[in-house]
């Protein structure tokens, strides 16, 4: 553990669990006062949250147009939610390995070789015809693992430049992106097919941001980012910058194999659970993403909407609706559980993972009653599938500031490449593929017509909601953990 050995562990009434710390004490060592952070630290991290919109615009392009992409490669619905798994999965695998490297090698660098590499795959990804399908599959294999690198990374940066009382701020900001790049991900993807009647000019945008993105990471941020051990934030949190630091083990820590990181994480049940209630929202997101804009379509077909698409190009109206839906909830719910966890944490120790179960809860049924008036009433479907994702938004920010502070500042790169391997390899990499074999599987199992085709998805989605229940629970089950982790990592 790492140990200041400056300062006594403040009673239980003035600990401070979450970013947002609400009582500051000044250390009897103290002799330099820390300033507010620096413009060039925001300037970094407002290039780390350009980079993570281009990131996730990426991510939801192929969802956006995915009508046009099912109809060029002519795939089933399995087939399709196969080509979000690939990603994902690439995505997953990757994660890890740039967890260890981030943990141990400069951190710029593998930014900027990530960026380049994922814009580079993107861009390709815009050339390929109808024969080539196989090549489109792997091109998006790539890319998840160019947006690995970057995922597993910036969000440390981010928590080393920042001291407590910014950090769940700058966090929040930071994963706002998440929803808005996601987004305008299916903004972009629907305007350029019907711009250009050709949905490959989709991929070709993305890049030229991801240009910009690479040239001001090496404009800005600097070749090497310091990295606060938990001496050091915690005479942050105390205003200081001590002399003591010639103190024996303020600035050393001890050096720890990848395995011994690992098994310390296994026995953080706050980590553990909490990484579990994260894969329940990626599992549910995942579906979401790649599938709503076509249930959407389904429904409207079968309520005599809008016409079936056969041989033109397909309607991309759900699509940027869909996608100005998940900005706008997404903004709303990370802002709005960030607030609400910053408020409830002076009166509730355990607020984090409570206010996570309870967001859970009201999205599963949110979902359910979207599901359930699809095929009756269009406008309440949108409403309530709006609530759903604004729901599941809250959680983002929070989530990330539970694992800051309940491992240890040395594994923290490790934990988040853990976390986003097990959240992807139990949540959204399988449910894509998942929710399109169950609506096959019941197509197949019926007579060929547009009810069924509506039907299947219909059944099939139910699943996101009872995976939605189980990723309450699980944040229920951190909730009992979460003060006893928080100290553990504090020593």
């Amino acid at each position: 553990h790492e140990n200041t050995g400056l300062q006594s562990q403040p009673p239980p009434e003035e600990q401070n669990y979450g970013a947002t710390a609400a009582h500051v004490r000044q250390s009897p060592f103290a002799s330099v006062s820390r300033t507010a952070p620096a413009k060039n630290e925001y300037l970094i991290a407002a290039v780390l949250c350009y980079a993570n919109l281009i990131n996730f615009m990426d991510w939801f392009i192929v969802p956006g147009i995915l009508l046009d992409i099912q109809k060029y490669f002519k795939l089933s619905d399995g087939g399709t939610g196969l080509l979000q798994t690939v990603f994902i999965l690439c995505y997953m695998l990757a994660a890890p390995i740039f967890g260890y490297l981030g943990d141990r090698y400069n951190r710029k660098i593998i930014l900027g070789a990530g960026i380049f590499f994922w814009s580079s795959v993107t861009l390709g990804s815009s050339f390929i015809n109808e024969l080539y399908y196989w090549i489109f599959f792997l091109l998006r294999g790539l890319v998840g693992i160019g947006t690995a690198s970057y995922s597993t990374i910036a969000p440390t940066i981010i928590a080393d430049l920042f001291e407590e009382g910014k950090r769940t701020t700058m966090l929040s900001i930071f994963y706002i992106f998440i929803p808005v790049g996601s987004g305008l991900g299916y903004v972009l993807a629907a305007g350029m097919a019907d711009a250009t009647g050709d949905w490959h000019w989709a991929f070709r945008v993305t890049p030229c941001m991801g240009g910009a993105a690479l040239v001001l990471l090496i404009l800005l941020v600097p070749h090497r980012t310091q990295r606060r051990t938990a001496a050091h934030r915690a005479l942050s949190i105390s205003g200081t910058i001590q002399v003591a630091a010639e103190k024996p083990g303020v600035h050393r820590t001890a050096k720890t194999t990848w395995c011994q990181d690992v098994i310390s994480l296994a026995k953080n049940w706050s980590f553990v659970w909490s990484s579990l209630g994260l894969t329940a929202m990626a599992f549910v997101t995942g579906a979401l993403g790649v599938w709503v804009p076509v249930f959407l379509y389904r429904a409207q077909v079968v309520q005599g909407i809008v016409p079936p698409c056969l041989h033109e190009s397909c309607n991309s109206s759900n699509s940027l609706i869909f996608g100005g839906i998940t900005i706008g909830t997404g903004i709303l719910g990370v802002i709005a559980g960030a607030e609400a966890a910053r408020r409830l944490r002076k009166i509730n120790n355990k607020a984090d993972p409570l206010i996570c179960a309870t967001s859970m809860f009201i999205s599963a049924l949110c979902l359910y009653i979207a599901l359930m008036v699809a095929q009756t009433n269009i406008l309440s479907t949108f409403i309530f599938i709006a609530l759903g994702e604004l729901f599941l938004s809250v959680n983002w920010a929070v989530v990330t500031d539970i694992l800051l502070y309940v491992v240890t500042p040395r594994r923290q790169s490790t934990a988040i490449a853990l976390q986003i391997l097990v959240s992807h390899l139990l949540g959204d990499a399988g449910s894509p593929y998942l929710i399109g074999t169950i609506s096959h599987a019941i197509q197949d199992k019926n007579a060929r017509s547009f009810q069924w085709s509506f039907w299947s998805m219909q059944y099939s989605f139910i699943v996101c909601s009872f995976i939605g229940v189980c990723g309450g629970a699980f944040f229920l089950l951190t909730s009992f953990y979460i003060e006893e982790d928080r100290k553990e990592a504090e020593r």
